[in-house]
C-alpha cells in the first residue's frame, strides 16, 4: 500500500530503519506519512524493516519525518517512540524493542 506521486527534480531519497513486522505494520507506517507537505512517497519492507521516503527538503526534513512515524508508535533509527504509542500497537505488531 506504498503511495507515490510524480518526482520533482529538486526531491531527495532517503532510507530509514523503522522497527515493525507486519503487514499492518506497514500499513500504519506509510500512512503517518501519508497526506505530510513535502513527503511525496513511503514505502516500508516489512523484512528489510526499511523505509524508503521521497520528499521536499525545502518543506520537510528527515529527522520531521522520522518524528512523524514515531509518533504511530514505531521507533525509527533516529527517533523512539512515545511509550504510550507504542503500548497502543496491535499485540502482532509490538516489535522487541532496543532498551535505552
Amino acid at each position: 500500500m506504498a503511495f507515490s506521486l510524480s518526482l520533482k527534480a529538486a526531491e531527495k531519497k532517503e532510507s530509514v530503519k523503522v522497527w515493525g513486522n507486519c503487514g499492518m505494520c506497514k500499513k500504519t507506517i506509510e500512512g503517518a506519512l501519508k497526506g505530510v507537505d513535502g513527503v511525496s512517497s513511503a514505502s516500508w519492507d516489512k523484512k528489510s524493516k526499511m523505509l524508503e521516503v521521497t520528499y521536499d527538503d525545502a518543506k520537510i526534513n528527515l529527522t520531521k519525518i522520522e518524528e512523524k512515524v514515531a509518533s504511530s508508535g514505531y521507533d525509527t533509527q533516529n527517533a523512539k517512540a512515545a511509550d504510550a504509542a507504542y503500548n497502543g500497537l496491535k499485540q502482532c505488531c509490538k516489535y522487541d524493542r532496543k532498551k535505552s
